[in-house]
């Protein structure tokens, strides 16, 4: 609030008539009152930027006393993001009305490191991947429950109002409903905030008519028009909804419409819509730890042993731990892949450079962002440090493959949300350029190092065949993606659960076929000859 004080007062007081001086009387006990209204608005805001302070302050030291463990939870996540992307703004706004050249001087210098609406609006989308994929109602996130765990991690109902908005503005109507519905009924139970009630049924009427719920709609549209008559759209809709429901009983011969649901909305009242994945719920089931594949008779095939790789003699004194994961195709485990030194050294020399993970495209060759893949990520070569060089040294022992002509050891950090939806490792035949800028030929193995443990969520997962590899800190998988013959293994095709709470650390290691001429012969041959082969899908190979 700006105060001005206009004064019109003449030069000669003794001058003015009596009257004239009781004006001033008067024109005095305005200013006062204006005087008063001015320091009523500072107290105001004063107290306003008090409150701020001490909810931020409460923020921050729970936050900056453990920031990964802070982090780990995703909705403390998205609220940071919405915290410096909204709120700070809404702050500085505030501040702005009287300027305060120490604080803005010190916001604007940060800002650049602020996220931005996209970044907010990222966050937010990490919430509904986490909701869509363990199948988590809208009431446990605000709630702070998840994975059966209560957490001090609560969504507001303006927080709940800017997701189902965030999903709105991306005509997502499905999870719109579910954030909306979830707004409300936070509301209806008393909780106070900035929205009003009739906002949030104007975007859930309208959300839950596009999901096909006419009489729900009109319900609730009804209700919106008894809060707020005015509304510019409310009375419209309305007439238009009811003229929708009517015209469908005549078409269906019914003289009037069956009642209304009164179940509350939920994660199950809609159907949510079908996307580009078409091994989805799959995939999802499995991030969830359902329908794995792991009967009992596959299970007595799984043995462990010690591995010295031939006698390789660094492997000798020390050989290495590996258990068996999955028979066929064969994926194993190494225990004690890392030490915790290397890990910490790894993810010290990865953090400065971690970057949007990037993946090949298929056409071109070139690396690229894509939103199935949610991560950061850098490389790292053998010469940076003597720890890269001997993890990279121990992948070739353990393995008997070469890693000359492998790719740098990639270090990928998955937080809130944090994916890698299903794909394959190695080039199909529709894409022969994917890897001829390195002229190393295709990815013939894949080595995956597990750098921590997640609390929930961050599998690995093969949709095809059923299987659920879980993250443990130190240890690593790895898998043939080529079979000798050099034709793909299609049934690798494998996915990066999301992270429900934690945050994931891994480093993988893609070796290509160069250098493994001796090493893995490639062999073409007929079944006759060798009576070994693996069927596949109506295909032999020499394994």
């Amino acid at each position: 609030m700006e105060f001005r004080v206009q004064l019109t007062i003449s030069r000669s007081l003794r001058s003015l008539p009596a009257g004239q001086m009781t004006d001033l009387i008067y024109t005095e006990k305005e200013l006062v009152q204006s005087l008063k209204e001015y320091i009523r608005a500072e107290e105001s805001k004063l107290a306003a930027v008090k409150s701020w302070a001490k909810k931020l302050d409460v923020l921050t030291r729970a936050s900056t006393s453990d920031p990964e463990g802070f982090l780990a939870h995703p909705v403390n996540a998205y609220k940071l993001m919405k915290r410096l992307n909204t709120e700070w703004s809404e702050l500085e706004s505030l501040v702005l009305q009287d300027p305060s050249d120490g604080f803005i001087s010190n916001i604007s210098a940060h800002r650049q490191y602020f996220p931005d609406e996209e970044d907010e609006k990222g966050a937010a989308k990490a919430l509904m991947r986490l909701q869509d994929t363990y199948q988590l109602d809208s009431e446990s996130f605000a709630k702070g429950n998840l994975h059966g765990v209560r957490y001090n991690a609560e969504l507001t109902v303006d927080d709940c109002f800017d997701m189902g908005k965030t999903a709105y503005n991306e005509v997502d109507y499905y999870h719109s409903v579910l954030w909306m519905q979830q707004a409300l009924k936070q509301m209806d139970a008393g909780e106070e905030a900035v929205v009003s009630k009739a906002d949030v049924l104007d975007y859930l009427s309208y959300s839950v008519y596009q999901m096909g719920d006419l009489p729900r709609a009109i319900e609730l549209t009804r209700r919106l028009v008894a809060i707020d008559p005015g509304h510019q759209r409310a009375g419209g809709n309305l007439r238009y909804f009811e003229k929708l429901l009517s015209a469908e009983l005549t078409e269906k011969d019914q003289s009037q419409q069956e009642p209304m649901s009164e179940q509350p909305i939920t994660l199950g009242t809609y159907k949510r819509p079908r996307d580009y994945l078409p091994e989805r719920e799959t995939y999802e089931a499995l991030c969830r730890g359902e329908g794995v594949k792991m009967t009992i008779k596959r299970q007595s095939r799984m043995f462990c042993r010690y591995q010295d790789r031939n006698r390789n003699p660094r492997l000798l004194l020390k050989p290495m731990l590996e258990e068996d994961e999955w028979d066929s195709p064969h994926i194993v485990r190494y225990l004690n892949a890392l030490s915790d030194e290397e890990i910490e050294k790894i993810k010290e020399l990865a953090k400065p450079r971690l970057a949007r993970a990037t993946v090949r495209d298929p056409k071109t060759g070139v690396l690229t962002v894509a939103n199935y893949r949610v991560s950061k990520s850098a490389w790292l070569e053998g010469e940076e440090d003597p720890v890269i060089d001997r993890v990279n040294q121990r992948i070739e022992d353990v393995t008997g493959l070469s890693v000359a002509t492998a790719e740098l050891l990639q270090v990928a950090n998955y937080g809130v949300g944090g994916q890698y939806e299903p794909h394959f490792d190695f080039s199909r035949k529709d894409e022969p350029d994917a890897f001829k800028s390195l002229g190393t030929g295709n990815r013939v193995a894949t080595f995956l190092n597990y750098m921590s443990d997640v609390e929930a969520g961050g599998a690995t997962v093969f949709p095809d065949f059923g299987a659920a590899i879980w993250p443990r800190k130190g240890t690593a998988v790895f898998w043939y993606n080529l079979f000798r013959s050099g034709e793909g293994d299609y049934r690798t095709r494998h996915a990066a659960c999301p992270v429900l709470v934690g945050s994931k650390w891994v480093s993988n290691k893609w070796i290509h076929e160069r250098g493994q001429e001796f090493r893995r012969p490639c062999v073409s041959c007929w079944v006759s000859q060798f009576p070994t082969l693996n069927r596949v899908k109506g295909k032999n190979y020499l394994l």
